[in-house]
């Protein structure tokens, strides 16, 4: 039997005479989470002998000999090329930081069942107790011969570029970190449509990113493939930049391809004259800031859940407006790529994600809008059932066109 989670307040803050009242009892979210958000459903019926004999022994072993002797059937008689791994060490979860493997789980689960909702791609959580690169990777290539796919998740910076770059080389699945590429998907998917509302292309825009962790150096990897007219980062400490002395391995190799302006300064600095603000960052930036931006410019202030820019503010100066937020218009959110994006990989047996197969998802996604185009309506609901069916497609194709599918 499950441990009980209790009220930490008192029998007086309570109003109960004896223990503690439950969780459950006051917040809707523990009553949901109680006994977690998932389980394993059997796909096969087991009502009698017959069942049980062919569902597992005898008749297993006839399947089990045939993928030794094939070892590619293994994606046709098991649940391999349809389920992905959703792999964390609880170091950067949410907004809540470095919370450890057990505490990441609730997220984790939540992760699997958007996989399933959104896109039909069975997934299962592993929190891993350990955070070594190395560790990690030797770990998950172990795990690796059960799924069909890895997602990184919650992952800090920088330990998660070269985690995923290590395991795409020793890995002839996919592996995707959605925390870079999911959100670099649907910002450029976004930034699009932005483009098209105000008339112009992407190559006219001189875009600004508040943040050079995994998403912010991710969504400047993408805005450079799209072929943004230029695109700077800014840290902590200001503009990253070629002549910074300071910079860390990612951030020197993105100065490489950003900045074409050679903009130096603060974030600020960089904003003025700027048609594009990017906020994946966590801070806030100043209302004189926004205001010196070019007329119409385009402010997607994405952190949760207190965004770098307040939309009440944000719409006095930007033509279009973008949150990381449920409750305001045209949110920027990881569920509209990364069912899809693993749906495509896995249907075709793709042996990893391209960036031209990200693109191609971004592409799909920007035109689910379609005419309907506005403002307030640059990116579709998660809830809009064209979304994934699209990206899906999109991504399948892509990887053909690309050489990396299978099948």
């Amino acid at each position: 039997m499950a441990a009980e989670i209790v009220n930490p307040r008192s029998d007086s803050d309570t109003g109960q005479d004896g223990g503690a009242e439950p969780l459950d009892s006051f917040d809707p979210a523990f009553a949901l989470h109680r006994g977690g958000k998932m389980a394993v459903q059997a796909t096969v019926p087991v009502r009698d002998k017959d069942d049980l004999s062919l569902a597992y022994t005898p008749g297993v072993a006839k399947v089990c000999s045939a993928i030794a002797e094939q070892p590619d059937l293994v994606h046709d008689y098991t649940w391999k090329s349809s389920v992905v791994a959703v792999v964390t060490d609880g170091t950067a979860v949410l907004g809540l930081g470095d919370i450890g493997p057990e505490a990441s789980l609730p997220v984790m689960e939540g992760k699997a069942i958007l996989f399933k909702q959104f896109g039909g791609v069975d997934a299962v959580p592993i929190a891993l107790d350990c955070t070594g690169v190395d560790e990690i990777v030797e770990t998950v290539v172990r795990l690796a011969p059960s799924f069909g796919g890895v997602n990184l998740e919650d992952i800090s910076a920088p330990r998660c570029f070269e985690i995923e770059r290590k395991l795409q080389e020793r890995l002839d699945i996919p592996v995707f970190h959605d925390d870079q590429h999911g959100t670099a998907v649907v910002t450029l998917a976004a930034l699009r449509n932005a483009a098209r509302l105000s008339g112009r292309e992407i190559g006219q825009l001189r875009a600004v990113i508040s943040g050079a962790g995994a998403a912010g150096v991710a969504i400047a990897k993408m805005l450079v493939e799209a072929g943004i007219g230029d695109v700077a980062l800014a840290d902590r400490k200001g503009i990253i930049s070629v002549d910074r002395a300071d910079l860390t391995d990612v951030k020197r190799e993105v100065a490489g391809f950003t900045n074409k302006a050679g903009l130096t300064g603060s974030l600020e600095d960089a904003l003025a004259g700027a048609d594009v603000f990017i906020g994946v960052s966590g801070g806030t930036v100043a209302e004189s800031a926004v205001a010196s931006m070019a007329s119409g410019a385009f402010v997607f202030a994405m952190a949760n859940p207190n965004p770098e820019v307040h939309p009440d503010v944000a719409h006095k100066y930007a033509a279009v407006v973008a949150t990381g937020r449920s409750d305001f218009p045209n949110q920027i959110n990881n569920v509209l790529a990364f069912p899809g994006i693993f749906a495509g990989a896995l249907q075709v047996r793709a042996s990893r994600i391209t960036e031209g197969m990200k693109i191609a998802a971004a592409e799909a996604l920007a035109s689910v809008v379609g005419d309907d185009l506005a403002a307030d309506y640059v990116i579709p609901s998660p809830f809009d059932e064209r979304v994934a069916p699209a990206v899906t497609a999109a991504v399948a194709a892509a990887a053909r066109a690309e050489g990396v599918a299978r099948r």
